[in-house]
């Protein structure tokens, strides 16, 4: 019987970014219908490798085989014609489009609009993933933005599949429908290229895994006969740190939000409906909930970019200021990391010294000032304490991977010493080496007495830091739950919206 030729074959990739080598001599073979995950840290060239497949980067060496052919890829649209579909971690959506008409950009032109709406509502209902096709794309979380990439990428009918950080928008419910759906695809001969930082779903769903460590391959391993401390330590040279998260008495009231209802900015947003929460001093509380449930305004409601809030809803450290600015709850001490990285947690144009600017205005005089050399050294500190890949503070935000640009900019907050941090999905798209660096931060924070709030549809990540739990569902908070007492299961739940009890609302489903 004759064996049938590597789906894909990519032999001495090599790719060269002034003077960062992002990949040296990169191999990686591919079987039809085989989950194959790609592992390595933020910086290690996963993304550069993928976007060579895709015909998004030319490589400066090496040669790739499609189907057992010599193929050059010189654009996305080849890719895509050839059967390669990819989703990016950084999204490739036009905001003035709605999710229908960026879909249909990259399907054939025989489909019209109406087709293709069709065409996503009953994807996205087969795969679990929630998606209005007609909402424009400035109106969608990051979180909503990933499940248009994914059906885009679904509707492609692809031969080969390549999903970076593919359920990080997901409940737990939600990512086993995924799984089940990808075995599928797997079992027609779809072959899928797996990028994810969350090593029990490699283990559990991959079956074979390339390691990359500085541009270099390191390993392949078959992941299900490996533990996480395994895979962890084949991808960044050790085991990540164990965090030490004691049990700990809270302090006095630091955020308080009573009966906060907002009605939504745009017809596409999400209403606010009688949000009660308190948050402490040296306490951390989660808050849990599937992208596009409310997160995004409530986030807006506490930075200070909707002030839209009856006085007396929302109070800092016993002063109303449900109508202040940013500004000046900056200067009373709380600091805001965004769920969008580049664009509003970073300006990707500007350099890393610059980007701090954005929120450190010490390094400003009274007369309007900047002293350059302190903004040169506050960026070369945050470059160095939390090991941030890039060529120096000069480096534009771009240039860096997602997950070093999030270290740079959880840093930025984290070093301003605030007395409440607020931070969303602080370790999205982020390596376990990093991801561990972060979340042992925000634990110092709050042992030092600092009151933490984090957003994040990282349900292992809550668990792992929060004291205590919420759930945000249908623009609804949850009642709060101690760590000690909450479930994956119970949570996983009340994501869905469905939670009964004493001062709790029922959502309805």
């Amino acid at each position: 019987m004759t064996t049938p030729p590597l789906r894909l074959e990519a032999t001495g990739i090599s790719k060269q970014y002034a003077s960062v080598k992002a990949n040296t001599g990169v191999g990686l073979r591919v079987k039809p219908g085989e989950i194959h995950a790609v592992l390595g840290e933020n910086g290690a060239g996963k993304s550069t490798l993928m976007k060579i497949i895709y015909g998004a980067v030319q490589p400066d060496e090496g040669e790739l085989r499609w189907n057992g052919q010599p193929v050059v890829i010189k654009s996305p649209a080849q890719a895509r014609a050839l059967g390669i579909s990819m989703v990016y971690q950084h999204f490739s959506l036009f905001d003035t489009l709605t999710a229908a008409e960026n879909v249909w950009l990259g399907l054939e032109k025989t489909l019209s609009l109406a087709q293709v709406t069709t065409q996503i509502r009953e994807v996205a209902a087969s795969y679990g993933l929630e998606v209005d096709p007609d909402r424009p794309v400035h109106t969608l979380s990051v979180g909503e933005r990933q499940r248009v990439e994914i059906v885009r990428a679904l509707l492609c009918k692809p031969q080969l599949l390549i999903l970076d950080e593919p359920t990080s928008v997901l409940t737990p419910q939600a990512a086993l429908k995924l799984f089940e759906t990808l075995r599928t695809l797997s079992s027609q001969g779809c072959s899928i290229l797996y990028i994810s930082h969350k090593l029990d779903e490699i283990r559990a769903l991959c079956t074979h895994c390339t390691v990359l460590r500085g541009g270099k391959v390191t390993g392949e391993v078959d992941p299900r006969t490996q533990t996480s401390a395994q895979l962890s330590a084949l991808m960044i040279g050790a085991e990540p740190p164990q965090l030490k998260h004691e049990p700990r008495k809270a302090g006095a009231v630091a955020l308080e939000l009573k009966r906060l209802s907002l009605a939504k900015s745009s017809p596409f947003g999400t209403t606010l409906v009688d949000v009660d929460l308190q948050v402490r001093a040296g306490e951390i509380v989660g808050v849990a909930g599937v992208s596009g449930n409310g997160q995004q305004e409530l986030m807006a409601a506490l930075s200070g970019e909707d002030p839209r809030g009856t006085p007396g809803t929302v109070a800092l450290f016993g002063k109303d200021i449900a109508r202040a600015s940013a500004r000046r709850r900056r200067r009373m001490g709380l600091n805001f990391v965004p769920e969008e990285r580049l664009g509003r947690g970073a300006v990707p144009t500007l350099s890393l010294a610059q980007n701090t600017l954005l929120t450190r205005t010490e390094t400003v005089t009274g007369a309007g000032w900047i002293r350059v050399g302190r903004v040169q050294a506050l960026a070369e500190d945050l470059i160095a304490r939390y090991k941030v890949k890039a060529s120096g503070p000069d480096a534009a935000a771009r240039s860096l991977s997602g997950g070093n640009l999030q270290k740079f900019i959880v840093g930025r907050e984290i070093d301003a010493k605030p007395k409440l941090l607020i931070i969303s999905q602080p370790t999205w798209g982020v390596d376990v080496g990093a991801a561990a660096q972060i979340r042992g931060e925000l634990l110092k924070l709050r042992d030092a007495g600092c009151a933490v709030l984090v957003v994040s549809e990282e349900l292992d990540e809550l668990f792992e830091i929060s004291d205590r739990l919420v759930v945000m569902a249908k623009g609804r908070l949850s009642p709060p739950v101690p760590i000690a007492d909450a479930t994956r299961t119970q949570i996983g739940e009340w994501m869905s919206g469905l939670w009964t009890g004493e001062g709790a609302h029922l959502v309805a489903a």
